[in-house]
């Protein structure tokens, strides 16, 4: 690995390890700044799940098609990385299941009933805290554990110091800290924008039990399988930023996810993670308008989704070519529309 990065990346969360892997693939010498330990993306369950996070949240055709096309770049993605993706669909367990299938055709999702519920085929997942380990092992990406306090610019390329003073420098920097407030030194445009991202504390718990073959979800949240049983989530708690799990939420959780797969367990640890937000729920992903300042940020809680749109999105900025199709809609300098309000699928 070289001693002078082509990139750094600050923060080794889903889109900043996909952006940092894509680069490498592509023969960039790379480095990832993290200060380390557990963060959204290995707090999160891994749904890979275009067809229930656009029935849940009531999505517009336009919007679900993206996250259609996010999924079906993770084939090649998961291929070109050596990452395991479960292509086992899921189910819906809620009221009304056929206005559900119904409302997922609608949308372009396959969707069927299956008993008392709903599956859809076009839902995938992925093991998360595997997942970012293998990327973070990527052959021409270096991960350091470090935590950046502020950059600046020489017009040449942008230098990184770290708390306890440690710098690096590199002719193009991405961002990618999650739903942290802005860094001293950034231009004060995406300082702005970075701070206007919404913090939400998202918290899920797993349980050892015996694992249903899919994912399963229902108005009060979902079961998730792993290798020894099953992660239960998952909650929204807009504008909080401390990762402190709650007692009462722990405990709805079990209850859900052993309700919903009619199992008996042991729960572990609860895993809180901070998410970010921007006002139109798509991640800001891209150049950022500064030269040599790129950004993938903001994913909801669809950056296990997007995680391979985002990366090629980055790097395709990076390298000056044009942009695809769904670059516009992620770009930070688009204009920031209020979406209406959610729906419960």
């Amino acid at each position: 690995m070289s001693s002078s990065p082509d990139v750094i990346v600050i923060g080794a969360g889903v889109l900043g390890l996909s952006s940092a892997a894509e680069l490498a693939a592509r023969g960039h010498a790379v480095t990832v700044l993290d200060p380390g330990g557990p963060n959204a993306s290995s707090a999160a369950a891994g749904m890979i799940a275009p067809a229930m996070e656009s029935l849940i949240d009531g999505l517009s055709l336009d919007h679900a098609a993206l996250l259609k096309r996010g999924r079906d770049l993770w084939p090649a993605f998961a291929s070109a990385f050596g990452l395991t993706l479960y292509l086992d669909g899921a189910e819906w367990r809620g009221t009304d299941p056929d206005g559900a299938v119904a409302r997922l055709h609608a949308l372009g999702f396959a969707a069927e009933r299956a008993g008392e519920a709903l599956f859809t085929p076009d839902d995938w997942r992925i093991e998360a805290r595997i997942a970012l380990d293998q990327l973070s092992d990527v052959s021409g990406v270096s991960r350091i554990e470090a935590t950046v306090a502020r950059l600046s610019n020489d017009g040449d390329g942008w230098t990184m110091t770290a708390r306890d003073g440690r710098r690096w420098s590199a002719p193009s920097v991405v961002l990618a800290t999650g739903a942290a407030t802005a860094l001293e030194g950034l231009p004060e445009p995406v300082a702005a924008l970075v701070n206007a991202i919404e913090p939400i504390r998202g918290q899920l718990t797993p349980v050892t039990c015996v694992a249903p073959g899919r994912v399963i979800r229902g108005p009060g949240g979902y079961a998730t399988p792993t290798a020894d049983g099953v992660l239960c989530g998952a909650t929204m708690q807009s504008g909080e930023r401390e990762p402190v799990a709650d007692p009462d939420i722990t405990a709805r959780q079990i209850a859900n996810g052993l309700s919903l797969t009619g199992a008996q367990g042991q729960a572990g640890e609860p895993r809180v993670g901070i998410r970010g937000a921007s006002p139109d729920g798509l991640p800001i992903a891209g150049p950022s308008g500064t030269p040599g300042l790129h950004l993938a940020l903001a994913p909801r809680r669809n950056g296990w989704l997007l995680g391979p749109m985002v990366g090629g999105i980055v790097a395709d900025g990076l390298e000056g070519r044009a942009p695809r199709a769904d670059a516009a809609a992620l770009s930070p300098l688009r204009v920031f529309i209020q979406p209406a309000a959610r729906s419960a699928g």
